[in-house]
């Protein structure tokens, strides 16, 4: 039985990972990699495997880069199932048709730049052959991808469908976090506290950092809204349209009374409809969720879906937040209000959420203020706030307490989806609090279990 890792391995973005049983392969997520355009376009075209040689796709959640190059490796000649639990399945079928979209939508941009046709990394026609193959799984629910090979989904906690997949074959355990989230979240369950693995990958988005108490950074939010409020600005927040504008619209909800009586619009299609989504499934969120009510809903909040209400926000005269994906500022609607209200000083832009090396979202966070958006150069004059306790990820004691309850069984730990510090500092406390092998994983390393 071997492993290789074909993504997010000493970085962060592309989950994939390639699980050989004896010859029938098996991948443990098909996440697109985000980050330089040139790597990133390489490698969200080139696998590193041959498509037509896997035999099944295990997908853990429907974050993008999780889930996004499955169309491309469709179009290669994949034909197999995609297990996922039936959340996972509804959200990745929206967003990679949206991905989709977006793809289509930059090569005609590039093609008319550069006078030449410019192929899109995959188009609707590819996203929706990749939806087809999904076969949906509920939690608990052990199904075979080879004999005597039972997998099962437990959920992460991290977003609506997330899971932790276990993978028992006749000797060995093996644990796969996907992204592993965090007890105290709201409107989602805690992640299941499994145990009695002996291999496990798991993330290390935040494996070497503490979030600060939910409470507090929900404080933090209510004290940026009123001060940006009183200076009648603006708080851009770049968001996930799955996942990270949910929690908010929600946590925004329980600060009605708080602060000021301001517009929130959520100024995403995909938003929007993952929002429905959300309220389909209220058995995957904590009991007390819909105690007062639709906990997506409230007097201040509109959805915007039309291109032509997307505009109208950039004459806005008054206060209001503006969510918008996407979450790392690479593309999509937030570049647009960027570029209109950034270069304003009493506005403020919120990162609630991880942004990758090289994306447009950490160049600003990392502090860089004169910066490129649809192809402009823009002086970048709003406050800019980071806000990690906002994350949806499990920070270094989560991680730890995922790991100590396979403690007594432990034999491997391969440590990925995570920067080199964090992953390197998690995967020295994994081998000396448990003596179990530890390792952070290259592209392409091959390991043998």
């Amino acid at each position: 039985m071997k492993l290789a890792f074909h993504g997010a391995a000493r970085s962060v973005t592309g989950s994939r990972h390639l699980l050989d049983l004896d010859g029938r392969k098996v991948l443990l997520d098909c996440g697109m990699v985000q980050g330089r355009r040139e790597e990133s376009f390489q490698r969200n075209r080139v696998f590193g495997f041959d498509p037509r040689s896997i035999s099944a796709v295990i997908l853990s959640h429907a974050h993008i880069d999780h889930s996004g190059a499955l169309p491309t490796l469709v179009k290669s000649g994949f034909s197999g199932p995609i297990y996922a639990t039936p959340p996972t399945g509804e959200l990745a079928d929206l967003m990679l048709q949206d991905s989709a979209h977006i793809a289509e939508n930059d090569a005609a941009i590039v093609s008319r730049r550069e006078f030449r046709k410019v192929e899109p990394i995959y188009t609707l026609d590819d996203a929706k052959a990749a939806a087809r193959l999904i076969h949906p799984v509920k939690y608990h629910q052990e199904f075979e991808i080879a004999p005597r090979v039972r997998v099962s989904f437990h959920d992460a906690g991290h977003m609506l469908g997330s899971s932790l997949v276990r993978i028992q074959t006749p000797t060995r355990r093996i644990l796969f976090s996907g992204d592993l989230g965090r007890a105290s979240l709201p409107i989602l369950k805690s992640p299941e506290l499994l145990s009695g693995a002996d291999a496990i990958i798991v993330e290390s988005t935040y494996g070497n950092r503490v979030h600060p108490p939910e409470g507090d950074e929900e404080k933090l939010l209510g004290d940026l809204i009123c001060r940006v409020a009183d200076r009648r600005g603006k708080i851009l927040i770049p968001a996930f349209a799955v996942g990270r504008t949910q929690h908010l619209t929600y946590r925004l909800k329980r600060l009605q009374g708080k602060i000021p009586d301001i517009p929130v619009y959520v100024d995403s299609p995909l938003a929007a409809n993952v929002t429905e989504i959300y309220r389909r499934h209220p058995e995957c969120h904590e009991p007390g969720t819909w105690a007062k009510g639709d906990p997506f809903g409230f007097g201040m909040l509109r959805y915007t879906r039309s291109p032509e209400e997307s505009k109208k926000l950039n004459d806005l005269k008054d206060p209001a937040i503006i969510i918008a994906a996407s979450g790392m500022c690479e593309h999509g609607r937030i570049l647009h209000h960027l570029f209109h209200h950034g270069s304003e000083a009493r506005n403020a832009l919120l990162f609630v959420g991880y942004q990758a090396e090289h994306t447009l979202g950490r160049k600003i966070q990392d502090g860089l203020r004169r910066v490129r958006v649809l192809g402009r150069e823009m002086e970048l004059r709003a406050e800019v706030v980071k806000m990690d306790g906002l994350s949806a990820h499990a920070d270094r004691p989560g991680l730890e307490e995922f790991i100590r309850a396979h403690a007594r069984t432990l034999k491997d730990c391969f440590v990925v989806h995570g920067e080199v510090d964090a992953a390197e500092d998690f995967s020295k406390w994994v081998h000396e609090s448990t003596m179990a092998r530890s390792l952070v994983p290259g592209l392409g390393m091959e390991v043998s279990l």
